[in-house]
Order: C-alpha cells, then structure tokens, then sequence
C-alpha cells in the first residue's frame, strides 16, 4: 500500500535529510497518495502513502505514539487488523484513527518483537525506540513486501525498493559474482540477502532485525512452516484435504477484501485467479472488476487465454475488462517495466503485468492476483521429476532440473572477475535441502520453492509491476496458514491430476470443469520468447551500448554467438539465453548503473 524510507547514523552525526527526501520521491509510483518525512536523532524516516485503509489524514505517516516514545513507517496490510485493534482496546491502548499501521504501533507497544506472530498480512516496516535509539524492521512470512538495505560509513538506509536507495548516492553498485551466478543459474531468482550489487542487501522473509544505536543488530527469523506430516492431520483422507484446502483458501480470500477501497481481481483464466472469483462471487460479492491481458501472437504462438477469463467472467457475471497489447507496444513498454524491477528479472510476463497494471489501476486500487498456487501446491510439470529420486537425492535433483545450467557453462559466458570458482549455486540448494524439516524430496523442493524462489521471482515481479502504478497486488494462495496447511499435504495429493490435485479438487466444488480440467496455461508473451524486431534491436542496442563494453561481464564470443541466432539458444528449461543476457544489461543501464 505504500513506500517506506529511511536512515540509521551510527557516527554521532545527524541523518541525510536530503538523502531520505529523494529516496522517498523515488518511491512516489508505490504512494500517490501522501508524503511524509521524519527525523530525530539519529534517525530519519520517509513515507509515500497509498490510501487503501482510513482514507483520512489520521492514516498519515511516519506515526507517532508520543506517550509511547514510538514511531513507525509501514508498507503492506495487516488483514486481522480490526480483530487486534480490539483486542489492544481491550489491553487499555487507545486508538485515534482507524489504520492498520496505528494497529501495528500498538501491536510493537503491547507485544515487542513478537507483534509480528499476531500479524495476517504482507508488511514490511520500521520502528523507532525513541528513548533507547534502537530501530526495529520487519518483514512478512513470505516477503510479499520488499525491504532493501545498503550500508555505508556510519550508516544504514533501507527503502521499499533497490531504485530508491540508488536515489540516495553513496551505493557500491559494482557486481556481485554470487548474485550473478545464482541470477544465471537459477531463473534469475537471488536469494536473500544478496541483490546483484554488492552494495544493497534485503532483508529475509519473516525477518525481524533489531538495530542498536552503535550498529550492531541481531536477526530473528520467527516462522518456517514444516514440510512434514503432522499428528493432528492423521487419517485425513482426499476427501478431507479437498475440503481443508477450500476452506482456508475461503479464509484467505475473505480476508483480502478488507479495505475501505473496492478490490478487483487480476483474471487470467487459469485454476488459481478463477478459483478467488468463485469464492468471491460466494462471499456475495457483486460487480466484482475483473482483468485479462493478451498478447499478439508471434512465431505461430497464441499469446492469450481469453477464452477461458471470458467463461469466468461470464460465469460469475462480473464487470470484465479485457486488454490486448500488439506486439510493437511490448517493445515500447519494455524500458518502463525494467525501470520499476527493483532486481533483474526475466520471466516474460514482467511487461505483461506492468501494462495490465497501468490499466487496471484506472478502475481500482487494489487487486487479488493466483500468484503462488502453482509452489505452493505443486503445480508445476517439473515437479513429478522432483518427487522421484530419494531424499538424500533431492538437491542434485532439483538442480539438474530446475537451473538453467551448470556450473561448468559459466567459464564460456563471463569474463573471468565475474566467475566464483565453485558452484555457489548449488551449494545453497545443497544446504538449504540438507535442512531438517522436509520428509521427502518433493517436500524439500517446495519449501526452497516457496520460500526463496517464488519470493524473489513471482512474488516480486507482482509487487514490483503494481505498485508502480500505485496498485496494491494480494495474494491469497500465500495467506501463512494456507502454506502451513499445504506444506503439511501428502505430497501424492499434490502431485495427482498432472500437479496441484487437491487444488484442483477444490475447485470442483465451485468452477465449471472446463476451467477445472483444462491445460495449464502460462503468461505467454511472445514477442519476447521469439525475439520480434522491435525487441531485438533494443537488446541489441543494449548490448552494443558502451556502458555494456566498459563494464565487461560476459565474454564477446558468447554474446556474439547468440546475438547471430537469437532464437536458438535456449537454457535447459526452455528461456531464451540471449533475453537473460541482455535483461541484466538494460536493467543496468536503465538504472544507470556503471
């Protein structure tokens, strides 16, 4: 719902207000609504204000809690927010306005630390101990809301995005050589806390850090589900499973209608966002906003599912609205999408969502979007390849399955300051497999799935596209209770039906079969995935550019090689080489990075 900014001395001198001011401008896309700068001390904290809930001033931020010594910025929404708000009242607290974030100042108030166990909700926040000069940040179960860091002498900043800290100077922003590895080996996808700079930092998911006033801070990581079968769910049979999962997706979905705006739903067609309109038109709900988007086929590609949104739509009568993008306007809207990654991403429906965003936030502010169905339940084709091998297996597995490609292939591609030595990659999957707390090799997938990869790839891209249109994205397949519940699903219930089987079950009970049982469906762009002219000469142009020679990262005979034929070189799980390649460069160069 918002932007969040701000600076930490450790020095003994005051905060860079300017250096606050323009990292809280630089997030103006995510809060059209509202700016607010604070300071005291040594620190200094910036907001940019989305009105979702409380549309008055009261809602304003920073906020204080003058008797209280406490002042916060916060960014997401607390769902359950009304529920705790009376139970403070009930703890004595007093409440002036009708916001979630005053729920979440009372909530550190009452609870310390541990107010984030009572949260349902996407948030990222900070919190300033006036008296003691302490600074607290947190960030939800799923790292559905961003925090950046970026360190420097005597100092720490942090912001809802990579771009607004680079606002704020002073950024080593020269490579990362994991980072890169990791973004060539897995999708893209760099798991925190690095970003592919040296000099910017995330903050983990479900990650509560405490900052003392001379620098030093500790790390709590308060939630990691168990991907193991539980005593409570024995003898649970399909049928029982099918009803479990509907009804906390029921829940979830109910509690992602809190805002005193109207919510819209992001249609795609497929299972996941069919499944929020039928539980929503359940709910009641009437005139529900729906959005599809299409693209101009290329290479004998369709590149829409209007087919199936239409059937939905038509189905639960809902106000449909539909969007068709030619090919030429992919092209034209690439540089926009690449300016609002706060990270390099590939995956071709980024540009997809940055321009369904720009309309739909014209009807709405807030959506309900599938995305996370498909890790969380196992969706995926690659998955049933994942289940086979035993548990000691699953790392080498998940590699050989998953990464783009081997280690061994990065000596041909980048020059050599840019290469590791050894196979970082892989050795996170290694260990974060080799962890207790998983049954089967499937199970440790999908925890790694869902809590790294889909956090810093679906999840992000989601959050990214959206808010740069001031358009808050909900996701109800990643409510913390539906991926505890799912987490602890035979993985057989998942894997039945070609993947998400008791999903799939699920949906039975309220959508037409036709969208039950059709083929799964992807964000197809195809302009992209052919290379089509007016692509091709901006990664071209990209790649020629000198910024590209100067800073040297990948070998000229490799990028001459896929440059002469750009649809034929291809990673292991299908993506074009030559968009992964180049994505990073215009990322770079978009963000004037050197």
């Amino acid at each position: 719902m918002c932007g969040l900014s701000g600076e930490i001395r450790f020095d003994g001198r005051r905060p860079d207000h300017a250096a606050v001011a323009r990292m809280t401008d630089r997030l103006q896309a995510r809060g059209p609504d509202g700016r607010g700068v604070w300071t005291r001390g040594a620190v200094a904290l910036g907001h940019r204000r989305l009105k979702i809930i409380d549309l008055s001033d009261l809602g304003a931020q920073p906020m204080t809690d003058t008797e209280a010594g406490l002042t916060a910025v916060f960014n997401g929404c607390v769902y359950n927010y009304r529920e705790l708000r009376e139970e403070l009242r009930g703890l004595g607290h007093r409440f002036t306005s009708t916001s979630d974030t005053e729920v979440v100042l009372k909530a550190y108030r009452q609870w310390g630390t541990d107010c984030v166990g009572h949260f349902h909700g996407m948030f990222a926040f900070a919190v300033v101990e006036e008296r003691t000069g302490r600074v607290v940040l947190g960030r939800d179960r799923l790292g559905i809301k961003p925090l950046y860091l970026a360190e420097g002498p005597g100092r720490l900043r942090f912001a809802s995005s990579l771009p607004a800290l680079l606002a704020a100077g002073g950024v080593d922003t020269s490579i990362d050589p994991v980072a890169l590895h990791q973004y060539l080996s897995w999708h893209a996808t760099v798991a925190p806390p690095r970003t592919v700079l040296r000099g910017v930092r995330k903050l983990p998911p479900a990650t509560v850090r405490v900052v003392e006033p001379d620098g030093t801070y500790h790390d709590h990581r308060y939630w990691q589900p168990s991907y193991a079968r539980r005593p409570e769910h024995e003898g649970m049979g399909p049928d029982e499973w099918r009803d479990a999962v509907l009804g906390a997706l029921r829940t979830a979905v109910r509690r992602r209608m809190v805002a005193d705006v109207p919510v819209g739903v992001l249609l795609s067609g497929g299972l996941d966002s069919s499944l929020i309109v039928a539980l929503l038109a359940e709910e009641g709900q009437k005139d529900l906003a729906t959005f599809s988007v299409g693209f101009e086929s290329e290479g004998g590609e369709e590149g829409d599912e209007f087919f199936y949104s239409d059937l939905v739509a038509k189905t639960f009568d809902t106000d449909h609205h539909q969007l068709m993008v030619p090919s030429d306007r992919v092209s034209a809207a690439l540089d926009g999408a690449v300016a609002a990654m706060s990270e390099p991403m590939i995956s071709h429906d980024v540009v997809a969502f940055h321009l369904l965003s720009e309309q739909v936030s014209k009807e709405v502010k807030v959506v309900q979007s599938g995305q996370g169905a498909d890790e969380v339940f196992a969706g995926y084709h690659w998955y049933p390849q994942l289940a086979a091998p035993a548990r000691e297996d699953a790392a080498r597995a998940y590699a050989e399955t998953y990464f783009d490609r081997p280690h061994a292939d990065l000596v041909r591609m980048l020059q050599p300051h840019m290469l590791t030595g050894r196979d970082v990659s892989g050795r996170f999957v290694r260990d974060h497999m080799a962890a207790p707390g998983a049954d089967t090799a499937l199970d440790a997938a999908l925890r790694l799935d869902t809590h790294v990869m889909l956090v810093d790839d679906p999840v992000k891209r989601v959050d990214n596209m959206t808010m740069d249109w001031g358009l808050e994205a909900r996701v109800p397949f990643l409510d913390h209770e539906l991926v505890e519940l799912a987490a602890a699903c035979p993985p057989e219930l998942k894997l039945a039906g070609g993947g998400k089987g008791v999903l799939k079950e699920a949906g039975r009970k309220v959508l037409p079969g036709q969208v039950v049982d059709r083929p799964k469906g992807y964000f197809p762009v195809p302009a992209i995935k052919h290379m089509a002219g007016p692509v091709l000469q901006r990664v071209r142009e990209a790649l020629s550019a000198p910024a590209a020679r100067e800073r040297g990262i990948f070998q000229d005979a490799y990028v001459g090689e896929l440059l002469a034929a750009p649809d034929d070189h291809r990673t292991k799980r299908g993506a074009n080489a030559l968009w992964q390649v180049a994505l990073l460069e215009i990322w770079l160069q978009t963000h004037g990075i050197r």
